[in-house]
């Protein structure tokens, strides 16, 4: 009686444990799959869909889900690797892959794992690109080693259904002898141009200075010719015009002197001068010596053509 009822229960817990275990499975055959996501569907261990975005419902015990993917871009660090360049110099590399799953069939079945694969192509094609660089250029160049390592992800990737976007070098470290001399390189270089600067600038400050002392100098001698011409031009228009009132006063003169009692009028003009001068030479501390007729008035101004017109008998 026992042993029945044991039983029993034995069935009805595998009864339950079974309808569990169907539930358990019908609630995971429902997927609600994200946005910019994509879920890998096998049927019996044979692939069957690619569930997008969305409600899906699938067969309990039929359909799995084996492989998720996301197919928002995504970075990938390489991780640092040494690199010979083409003068051989060991300089250490590492960078990041920007990718993005376009396939998802093929990022599943047609590579083990696309992100190791995309990793480990971007270190040989680099390491192959850096081998025909010299150092200098190694640092120069990154743009070219970023596209040829791209060029290489795409053609590959077109067969493991993953798109490159870019690949960036982040880091480019050559050894510690090479950064000293690198580093005295780069102050060596610095100093040159510095140098070179200052020349050019005391130069120019020469150059600045002769041309202001040029331009100084003509100025001044143009301002020296200005002056002299100007002085030249006044002491011409001074004699013209002292030399046209001597000749005005001189006809004036003549006219008067022509003109009748115009001689008594000049020699009573000469007589006051000639009394004034006398007055003069009595008062000087010198001594003079005068001719006997110097008081002979009527002689003096006869001797210059001046002759009284009335004289006194």
């Amino acid at each position: 009686m026992i042993a029945g009822i044991n039983t029993d229960f034995i069935v009805l817990g595998i009864w339950g444990l079974i309808f569990a275990i169907f539930i358990i499975k019908l609630f995971q055959s429902i997927r609600l799959v994200p946005t910019k996501s994509a879920f890998i569907v096998e049927r019996l261990g044979k692939y069957h869909s690619t569930l997008d975005a969305g409600f899906h419902a699938l067969i309990p015990f039929v359909d799995k889900v084996t492989y998720i993917h996301e197919l928002k871009e995504e970075t990938i660090d390489v991780p640092p690797q040494e690199c010979f360049s083409s003068d051989e110099v060991n300089v250490e590399v590492d960078g990041v892959i920007y990718i993005s799953v376009i396939d998802p069939v093929k990022a599943s079945y047609g590579i083990t794992d696309y992100r190791y694969a995309a990793i480990q192509l971007a270190q040989t094609t680099t390491r192959s690109v850096i081998g025909t660089l010299a150092l200098d250029r190694t640092f120069e160049e990154r743009d070219v080693i970023s596209a040829k390592v791209v060029e290489v992800l795409d053609q590959a990737g077109a067969t493991w259904g993953i798109r490159v976007h870019r690949y960036e070098i982040k880091n480019i470290t050559p050894p510690d002898t090479v950064k000293k001399a690198m580093e005295m390189q780069v102050n060596a270089e610095r100093e040159r141009r510095a140098l070179l600067a200052k020349s050019e600038g005391d130069k120019q400050s020469k150059i600045n200075r002769s041309e202001g002392v040029k331009a100084e100098m003509i100025n001044l001698s143009e301002g020296e010719m200005q002056r002299r011409i100007n002085e030249a031009e006044g002491q011409a228009e001074e004699i013209l015009t002292i030399s046209r009132a001597t000749a005005e006063s001189i006809e004036r003169i003549a006219e008067v002197i022509s003109a009748p009692g115009g001689q008594n009028v000049v020699r009573m003009q000469l007589g006051a001068q000639y009394l004034k001068q006398l007055d003069g030479l009595s008062h000087s501390a010198s001594k003079i010596v005068l001719p006997g007729n110097m008081m002979d008035f009527d002689y003096w101004m006869g001797s210059i053509g001046l002759k009284e017109d009335n004289p006194k008998t």
